[in-house]
C-alpha cells in the first residue's frame, strides 16, 4: 500500500493503525504537539475538554497519520506505542502524587491540636466507651482545615473503633486568638445509625465553652 501519510484529509489511513490510541487519550494536547494534531488544543476549552480525550483516543491515530509524514506503518506503530507507555507513566506518577498529597494533608490534620482535642473528648466519654469499647483507636481524618494567623476553621470527620463497636465522628471547630474550640461534635454508630451529640454550639454557654470542653492551647 502506498504511503500517504502527511497528505492531510486526502491521505488513506491503513486499517491496521486506525485503532484506539492510548497515547492520544492519556497525553492529549502534549501528544497533539508531537503528532502535528493541533485540534488537541481543544483540551483547553471548558466543557469540550471533558469529551476531547475520548475523541483523541478514537480519532488520534488517523489524524496523526494524515497530519505528519511517517516513513512506514511500522514506524508509526512504534512511535505510538512509546506515546502510550509514556502516558501510562505520567498517569501513574499523577496518581502517586495525589495519593501522597492526600496522606500529607490527612497526616497534618491528624497531628493538629483540634484533632487531639477531639480525641481527648472521645476518650473522656463513658457513653462512647460503652458503645465501642476500650481501648479505642481513631482513623485518618478527612475534610477541610484552614488557618490564617490567629484564626482558623476546621470541618472534618474520622472513624473510631474499639473491641465491641465502631463509628464515625463529625465535628466543626474554630480557632480564635490562637486557641481551638470545638463548636459541634457528633458520634454516629455503625450499623444502627445511632447519633450521640458530644458538643453542640458552645457559644450558648456563658463562658463560650461547651460543658466538659475547653479551648486547647497550641503546643510549642
Amino acid at each position: 500500500m502506498e504511503n500517504t501519510s502527511g497528505q492531510g484529509v486526502s491521505a488513506t489511513v491503513p486499517g491496521e493503525i486506525d485503532k484506539w490510541n492510548w497515547g492520544a487519550f492519556l497525553l492529549n494536547w502534549i501528544w497533539g504537539i508531537g503528532n502535528n494534531t493541533y485540534i488537541a488544543f481543544l483540551m483547553f476549552v471548558p466543557l469540550v475538554n471533558f469529551v476531547m480525550p475520548f475523541v483523541l483516543g478514537a480519532k488520534g491515530s488517523s489524524w496523526a497519520w494524515r497530519n505528519k509524514r511517517w516513513d512506514s506503518v511500522e514506524e508509526f506503530k512504534a512511535v505510538q506505542r512509546k506515546w502510550a507507555r509514556w502516558g501510562v507513566v505520567v498517569l501513574a506518577l499523577a496518581g502517586a502524587f495525589f495519593v501522597s498529597l492526600f496522606f500529607i494533608i490527612a497526616g497534618s490534620l491528624k497531628s493538629s491540636d483540634v484533632y487531639k482535642l477531639a480525641v481527648a473528648k472521645l476518650e473522656k466519654s463513658h457513653e462512647i466507651a460503652q458503645l465501642v469499647g476500650l481501648p479505642m483507636s481513631t482513623g485518618m481524618p478527612t475534610g477541610s482545615f484552614e488557618v490564617s494567623g490567629p484564626r482558623g476553621r476546621a470541618s472534618f470527620s474520622f472513624s473510631i473503633s474499639g473491641p465491641i463497636g465502631k463509628g464515625v465522628v463529625f465535628l466543626e471547630a474554630t480557632r480564635d486568638l490562637g486557641l481551638w474550640q470545638i463548636k459541634r461534635m457528633v458520634f454516629e454508630q455503625d450499623g444502627t445509625g445511632r447519633r450521640i451529640v458530644l458538643i453542640d454550639d458552645p457559644t450558648d454557654s456563658p463562658t463560650g465553652n461547651a460543658p466538659n470542653s475547653a479551648p486547647l492551647r497550641p503546643t510549642i
